[in-house]
This record gives structure tokens, C-alpha cells and sequence, in this order.
């Protein structure tokens, strides 16, 4: 079973984010199913370096897209980035120096995150890049 599903909750309108919110769900996703079937340490570490560069790309896309639009609230939106790559980091480092793994609240974590960033954060710009004509 899969950690994130795609709903319309997710969408926010602007087809090259949605592409790359549905690339992070897939690769939390496949964290997910490493984790399930119980994966060794380089094996998650591996998923979770993955996670933390896509989600370094995407955020310098989305902070591109809305800088080039003028988007009020970029310097809100850039500093909730910076605060979820640091709470990724904390939590790829934490889980890469312990000896057991605490999947369950890594889980839970990564499913917030995602929830928060673009159920919550990223359906601010949305409707907004829309106005602007951007789809």
C-alpha cells in the first residue's frame, strides 16, 4: 500500500509543479515500500538523499516560477522551504546515524511534510499563477 495517493487536493493548477508534486509522492512512496520490506541502511539512506535533492530541485523551480510572476509572497514561501529542507536533513541525518530505524514516525513525518507543503503552502500560489495565466 502506498503512503501518499494523488487527490485533487493535491493539484494546485499549474501543470510542471503538479508533475513534480506527483515525482515527490512517488519518491516517498518508494521510501515507503523500502521501508515495508524492511531495506538495509545504504538502501534508505539512497531514498533518502533522493527525497532531499528532488525536493532541493523543486523548490528552486517553484521559487524561480514565482519570482519570474512577481508572486507576493515569495519570501514567506522561500522561507517555509528553507524550513522543510532543514527539517528533511535533520531527519535524513538522524536516520542515517541511529541503529534502528523508527519507520512509523519517519513515515508519519514525510506524510506531513508533503500535506503541509502542498495541500497547505503551495495552494497559495496556485490560483494566483492562474490569474497571471499560467496553467
Amino acid at each position: 500500500m502506498a503512503l501518499l495517493t494523488w487527490s485533487h487536493a493535491c493539484a494546485i493548477g499549474v501543470q510542471a509543479m503538479d508533475d513534480q508534486h506527483g515525482i515527490l509522492m512517488d519518491t516517498m512512496n518508494e521510501l515507503h515500500s523500502a521501508l515495508v520490506r524492511g531495506c538495509k541502511r545504504n538502501e534508505l539512506d539512497d531514498h533518502l538523499n533522493r527525497l532531499l535533492e528532488f525536493s532541493r530541485m523543486h523548490f528552486i523551480c517553484e521559487e524561480q516560477l514565482l519570482e519570474r510572476y512577481g508572486f507576493p509572497g515569495l519570501e514567506e514561501h522561500r522561507a517555509a522551504h528553507q524550513e522543510l529542507l532543514r527539517q528533511i536533513e535533520e531527519t535524513a541525518t538522524r536516520v542515517s546515524q541511529s541503529d534502528g530505524v523508527e519507520a512509523p514516525a519517519l513515515l508519519n513525518f514525510l506524510r506531513s511534510w508533503y500535506g503541509e507543503h502542498i495541500e497547505e503552502l503551495d495552494q497559495q500560489y496556485g490560483p494566483w499563477l492562474n490569474e497571471q495565466g499560467i496553467y
